[in-house]
């Protein structure tokens, strides 16, 4: 593969640079700027990256605008060829790109393997489009006239990620988006860069003509870009819910079409008749599994009070066989993104213990399989955590689980449906009466019953409530096909010698 980075002059901390990757190459840009990619496991940086200027987007967006017009009159037949091949070439390297994840995100090596499957599901379906996107026919709607739609590429759209899923969410979105004929800007996270340009040149590989699909790096100067240019006309978006009301405030105040997906805070209900060690085991699963940093992680479980005690000690047993450490070790938990977030989360733990809280189990006391300077912060359980704490009223995004103490079935639906957030919910059961009935009440997008963390397959559409999710479209599925198409509706009619003559009235249905 074309290699991505340069290297600078040997200097007090000399590194390799990630560059932009622009019309199927490399590219530097203008910027002087560039920011540290860390190894969260060692604590090191690991290379760095460039950031790009407004006039830096500017420039990739004008290449993409130009590739778009190209790339749509393609036949379907040929972006399905694309993608087919991507796909291949995907599945064959996926060792490689999930070396990436662990190595600048920090998730163990099977959990990034996951990653990729999951993003690969997008991309299966999306060889798909000709189905996918394929019009309907009216014959003689009105005599001798036909009525049929189309469904067309918008030309250029922009995709943000989060740091979390480096891979899977590009691969959600970009996937479907260039198998519909638009040509695509991502800017990734720049905590974790490199697996975006990796894939930008798999791309390349496959067939993907130059400039439909460009990486600019960057902070907020090149989202503003992103989000204000006249020629980018749709938006995706993952990240926190202040970052998502901002990005879709400002994209459609722009004329953008937007999806902008926030942040969660998703419950688990146990009822007494659930299988304890099924839900002991899912909790720890979903609790912290990339740890804890996904918007469809566990942070809370609501226990009825008849099983709290139970559950509370079956989870904490479990936790006790948790391996923290570098991802490349056959640990189960990796470290966090930074050392700043890693203090972030930590700080909670006080802060819940001071609003009442029991700490079960402190992950600062863990002792991590890694470097000495790793970003670690192990598995944490809190019990008692009363709801008015700031530990369960926000997103804490990391390795710290809690536990809610209820009364009943009605008590946890009225905290579910009392939070800010409907991204993701469960519910543990074997009463399938109950089960039905929660899946009807709770307002949040994606429900498990008996599943922990109900991610919907490909051919489903992903996407939660209020303030996890901003805009009509979710994505992938379906609505990831509508979202980065726009339809057109055509009434045709032949002229036919006998319909000629004068008629002023209004059209009728004849």
């Amino acid at each position: 593969m074309t290699d991505t980075m340069t290297t600078t002059p040997a200097t007090a901390e000399s590194t390799t640079i990630l560059d932009h990757w622009r019309a199927g190459a490399p590219w530097p840009g203008e910027s002087t700027r560039t920011a540290p990619v860390y190894d969260p496991a060692l604590g090191r940086i690991r290379r760095r990256v460039r950031m790009a200027t407004a006039a830096d987007v500017d420039a990739v967006v004008e290449d993409a605008d130009r590739a778009a017009r190209g790339w749509r009159e393609r036949s379907v037949a040929t972006r399905q060829s694309v993608m087919f091949r991507f796909r291949e070439l995907l599945a064959a390297r996926a060792d490689d790109l999930a070396e990436i994840l662990t190595s600048e995100h920090g998730k163990v090596l099977a959990d990034a393997r996951g990653e990729i499957a999951r993003g690969m599901e997008v991309v299966e379906f999306a060889c798909g489009v000709g189905h996918l996107t394929r019009g309907a026919y009216t014959e003689n709607a009105s005599t001798g006239v036909d009525v049929f739609t189309l469904r067309q590429p918008l030309g250029v759209v922009g995709i943000i990620s989060p740091f979390n899923f480096p891979a899977m969410v590009p691969l959600w979105f970009f996937s479907l988006a260039i198998a519909a004929g638009n040509a695509v800007v991502l800017k990734p996270s720049e905590k974790d860069p490199t697996a975006a340009n990796w894939m930008a040149d798999l791309f390349r590989e496959a067939g993907l003509p130059d400039g439909v699909l460009n990486v600019v790096h960057g902070d907020k100067e090149a989202v503003d870009a992103l989000l204000r240019h006249d020629d980018v006309r749709a938006l995706s978006f993952v990240g926190s819910t202040p970052v998502a009301r901002y990005v879709y405030e400002t994209a459609t105040a722009h004329g953008k079409r937007v999806q902008a997906f926030g942040g969660a805070k998703n419950h688990m209900l146990v009822l007494p008749d659930a299988d304890l060690d099924l839900v002991a085991d899912a909790a720890v699963n979903a609790g912290f599994g990339s740890a804890g940093e996904r918007c469809m992680a566990i942070s809370v479980v609501l226990a009825v009070d008849a099983i709290a005690d139970d559950l509370v000690a079956r989870i904490a047993s479990r936790m006790a066989t948790v391996r923290t450490g570098d991802g490349r070790r056959g640990c189960d938990m990796g470290p966090l993104i930074t050392a700043a977030h890693r203090d972030r989360v930590a700080g909670y733990i006080d802060s819940a213990r001071e609003d009442g809280a029991t700490v079960v189990v402190d992950g600062r006391d863990v002792v991590a399989d890694g470097d000495a300077n790793g970003f670690f912060l192990g598995p944490t359980l809190l019990d008692h955590l009363p709801v008015a704490s700031r530990a369960y009223r926000d997103e804490i995004f990391g390795p710290i689980l809690a536990v809610v103490r209820v009364a009943g079935y009605e008590e946890g639906v009225e905290i579910v449906n009392a939070s800010p957030f409907g991204n993701g919910t469960a519910i543990f059961t074997n009463d399938g009466g109950a089960a039905r009935r929660f899946q009807h009440e709770v307002t949040v997008g994606m429900i498990g019953v008996n599943v922990p963390i109900p991610v919907p397959v490909a051919y489903h559409s992903f996407g939660g409530w209020k303030a996890s999710h901003f805009g009509d479209a979710k994505a992938y599925g379906t609505h990831g096909l509508d979202f980065f198409t726009a339809e057109k509706a055509v009434t045709s009619r032949w002229p036919d010698p006998s319909h000629r003559g004068l008629d002023l009235g209004f059209p009728q249905h004849t």
